[in-house]
């Protein structure tokens, strides 16, 4: 007898974690999600089974426009890049196969966030395997408003309507299939939760001196009194890549702000003996947040904006946050009369010849003869918070990633304004453009759920491998020592060919042991 009900059975997922009452449930890597997926039927009902899933999902399009005509379309791209599956052996299933009208059901789920995806998500050509390691890395929630949350506020990510990153527990009632062969839902919930996978600091960029637009770690600039004067100098400005800004575990509470600092290096190359270094002025500090999004795989990290400009597969898009003005009036100039390295300088990275590394290489234009003046500043940078009061503090900030569809990155843009001495004429166009990083830590009570099976496999895998084992390292025992021959230490007598051999007297053993060391369309 089969069982049909007119009226869908009422389902609803409800998480038992902890985050039953968050405004937006948040986890980390190797978090647990738990919860109870609840059916109740209004009539008795036959069901095959029930799919309870965790999910997630990238989803990008790019506008192409037509150049020979005023109409446009776009090329779509979706991956699934996660799907785990809650086995069901357990689960209060009816004996029958059939709901009990008015009867509830609780199918309970635990899911873990993972820390690597596997190999098979990531299947397309890439240029090197830096690429593929770095898309196997689950990317966080983005671009979706009802889940970009801090606390009970709803935030802006900075993230485009063209690119979108979601994850969701979703679960599913089936019963057979239909005239078309698809198979029948006859009921379905989903619960949209946030995930902030931790990242951890990856090496600093290697950054091409003039040829590379997207960063400056280093500007010179010549200082003169007017258009058609004669120069009085030059002054260098120069930086590296900051330490990351690391974000806090997605449930805490009270977050502290998140902060580092860049330490900017300045250097003024008299032309004249009697030249002085200009007077500084402001100091402002943006940051550019840059999304990189295609609707076909990625085959390498996106570093250059050019290229993604003018493409009907590729597509960019960036916000610009003002995160400080500091007055640099009070810098204070220290004079060098020893001679300098000569001038230049081939890539970020490279070692300076002079002793002092936080002394700018010389300028192009510098000369030997004369003495050279050098200004430190140490530049806070503060990421805005929720209680800033501004127009910043409702952003929110999600880690770095590259994935096979989305890449996230971040730029210091710092613009220091110069005063020309004896003159009111300013000049603001030093200007950097610092490669930063913006980390995630992990939960604190966050640990790898592992079975007993599971942990006896890695005990038998581990126990496999000879390199693991406690090794002797004492003399040979007496028996095999009394049948050794080794070579004498005595030097030979002239004329002997023949090799001295003496026994091996027999110690007293000694034991010691060692440890271990994509979907596309157009």
């Amino acid at each position: 007898m089969v069982y049909r009900s007119k009226e869908k059975p009422s389902v609803e997922i409800k998480l038992t974690d902890g985050q039953e009452t968050a405004f937006v449930p948040s986890y980390s890597s190797l978090d647990q999600i738990q919860g109870n997926f609840s059916v109740t039927a209004h009539a008795d009902t036959k069901i095959d089974q029930v799919f309870i899933t965790f999910e997630g999902v990238v989803k990008t399009y790019v506008e192409k426009m037509a150049s020979s005509s005023p109409t446009s379309g776009r090329s779509e791209a979706f991956q699934c890049f996660l799907r785990l599956v809650q086995p069901m052996d357990d689960a209060p299933w009816p004996d029958t196969g059939v709901l009990k009208s008015d009867e509830t059901y609780k199918f309970p789920f635990t899911f873990a966030v993972p820390e690597k995806l596997l190999p098979q998500n990531c299947d397309h050509d890439r240029d090197n395997d830096t690429v593929h390691q770095a898309h196997l890395q689950p990317p966080p929630t983005l671009g979706d408003p009802l889940t970009a949350a801090w606390g009970k506020s709803l935030m802006d990510d900075m993230s485009p309507d063209m690119a979108i990153v979601s994850y969701a527990i979703r679960a599913r009632i089936i019963n057979g299939k239909k005239s078309t062969g698809k198979i029948n839902i006859i009921a379905e919930d989903s619960k949209k939760v946030r995930v902030v996978p931790q990242i951890t600091e990856h090496p600093p960029l290697i950054v091409q001196d003039g040829k590379d637009d997207d960063y400056r770690l280093r500007k010179e600039k010549p200082i003169k009194k007017g258009t058609f004067k004669k120069r009085l100098g030059t002054i260098v400005m120069e930086s590296v890549q900051p330490r990351p800004l690391c974000l806090p575990p997605p449930r805490t509470e009270k977050p502290c702000p998140v902060t580092t600092s860049a330490t900017i290096n300045l250097r003024f190359d008299p032309a004249q003996p009697d030249a002085q270094p200009p007077r500084l002025g402001s100091l402002v500090t943006k940051l550019k947040v840059a999304t990189f999004f295609a609707s076909k795989p990625m085959e390498e990290i996106p570093s250059r904006s050019s290229d993604f400009h003018y493409s009907s597969t590729k597509g960019i898009y960036v916000e610009t946050l003002t995160l400080s003005t500091l007055c640099m009036a009070s810098a204070q100039w220290d004079k060098h009369n020893s001679p300098d390295s000569p001038p230049g300088r081939d890539t970020a990275l490279s070692m300076p010849s002079n002793s002092n590394p936080n002394i700018p290489k010389a300028s192009s234009a510098y000369k030997h003869s004369l003495p050279h003046y050098t200004a430190h500043i140490l530049v806070p940078i503060i990421l805005p918070g929720k209680d800033d009061g501004a127009s910043s503090s409702r952003k929110v900030f999600v880690p770095t990633f590259h994935s096979c569809l989305l890449s996230r990155i971040y730029v210091l843009d710092m613009s220091l304004s110069c005063h020309t001495p004896d003159t009111s004429i300013t000049d603001p166009s030093l200007h950097l453009k610092l490669p930063i990083q913006i980390s995630a830590e992990g939960s604190a009570d966050a640990s790898p759920n592992i079975s007993e099976d599971e942990a006896q496999a890695i005990a038998r895998r581990e126990a496999g491998n000879f390199a693991w084992h406690p090794r002797s390292v004492a003399p040979p025992s007496l028996e095999h020592a009394e049948q050794a021959e080794f070579p004498s230490l005595a030097p030979p007598t002239p004329g002997d060919t023949e090799m001295v051999t003496t026994r091996a007297q027999s110690p007293e053993p000694v034991e010691t042991s060692m440890a271990p060391g994509i979907r596309q369309s157009s």
